[in-house]
C-alpha cells in the first residue's frame, strides 16, 4: 500500500509514499478527501467540502489513523460488483486483505481467503467464507473450490503472477504494489493506491459509512512514539502485522 495518513489540527501539506498511518494526538476529526496534498498551496484542501461530508469520526485517534487504507481498499471493492459473485484475497489476515474481506461481504460476494493455521480463525471472524493455507499455490486451492477460477481476486499478499491463475477468463485481478500484467486471458488488471480516490467524495463519504457503522474494523498492530519511528518501520519491514502501525507526536 501506499500514501501516509497525517492527522493534524492544522494540515501542512505533509504526504508521500509508504505504509504508516501518522497520528498526531489533537482534537480534531481525520480529513479522508486529502490524504496526500500536491503541494503546500493546496494545503487548504485539508478542510474538504463539509457538505460533502467527508470526515471520519471515531472513539480512539489510532483508530482513526487506519481509516485511509479503508478508502483505498474500498476503491477495489468494486472491482467485481454483482452480489453473487466470487472474490478471492490474498493475506486476508493484514490490514487491506481483511479490509476487502468486509467490504466484499457487505457487497453480497462469496470470499474465499487464506490465512496461517495462527490466522485461520481471525479470517473466518472478518467474514471469508472459504479459508484456505496460505502459500504459492493459492491459485490451485481455488480451483478446487471454484474450477472455473473466481470472479475477482485482491492480492494483498502480493503474489503477483502466481495468484493469477485463480481469476477466471474476463475476471478481475488488483494489485496493491503496483504489479501488472495484460494479455492474460483477457483479466482486467488494476493497481490499489490511496491517492485515486482524492476527490471522489461520493465514494469516500459511502466508505466513512461503513467504518462508522462497522462494517469494516480498524486494527492497529502497535503505536509507536515519533522518537522511536524507526522500529514501527522495522516491524513493519518484517512483515506479519495484523492492522496498521501508528506514529504519534
Amino acid at each position: 500500500m501506499q500514501g501516509i495518513a497525517l492527522l493534524r489540527s492544522e494540515p501542512d501539506g505533509v504526504g508521500g509514499e509508504g505504509i504508516l498511518a501518522v497520528l498526531v494526538e489533537a482534537r480534531l476529526r481525520l480529513q479522508v478527501g486529502c490524504t496526500q496534498p500536491k503541494a503546500q498551496a493546496e494545503a487548504d484542501r485539508a478542510v474538504v467540502e463539509i457538505a460533502a461530508g467527508q470526515c471520519y469520526t471515531g472513539s480512539e485517534f489510532e483508530d482513526g489513523s487506519c481509516a485511509p487504507e479503508v478508502f483505498s481498499a474500498g476503491y477495489r471493492a468494486d472491482v467485481i460488483a454483482e452480489e453473487g459473485q466470487v472474490l478471492a484475497v490474498t493475506g486476508g489476515a493484514g490490514a487491506y486483505g481483511g479490509y476487502m474481506i468486509e467490504l466484499g461481504k457487505e457487497a453480497g460476494l462469496t470470499v474465499i481467503s487464506d490465512a496461517s493455521d495462527a490466522d485461520m480463525a481471525l479470517v473466518k471472524e472478518l467474514g471469508a467464507d472459504i479459508v484456505v493455507p496460505r502459500g504459492d499455490d493459492f491459485a490451485e486451492k481455488v480451483r478446487a473450490h471454484f474450477p472455473n477460477g473466481v470472479d475477482g481476486l485482491a492480492d494483498g499478499a502480493v503474489l503477483n503472477e502466481l495468484a493469477i491463475d485463480a481469476v477466471r477468463d474476463g475476471g478481475a485481478f488488483t494489485s496493491v504494489r503496483g504489479y501488472s500484467a495484460s494479455d492474460i486471458r483477457n483479466i482486467s488488471f488494476t493497481t490499489t493506491f490511496v491517492t485515486t480516490l482524492d476527490g471522489d467524495f461520493m465514494k469516500l463519504d459511502a466508505l466513512r459509512e461503513h467504518v462508522e457503522n462497522g462494517v469494516v474494523t480498524l486494527r492497529v498492530a502497535g503505536t509507536f512514539p515519533a522518537e522511536n519511528a524507526s522500529d514501527a518501520h522495522a516491524t513493519l519491514e518484517a512483515g506479519g502485522t495484523r492492522g496498521r502501525c501508528v506514529i504519534t507526536f
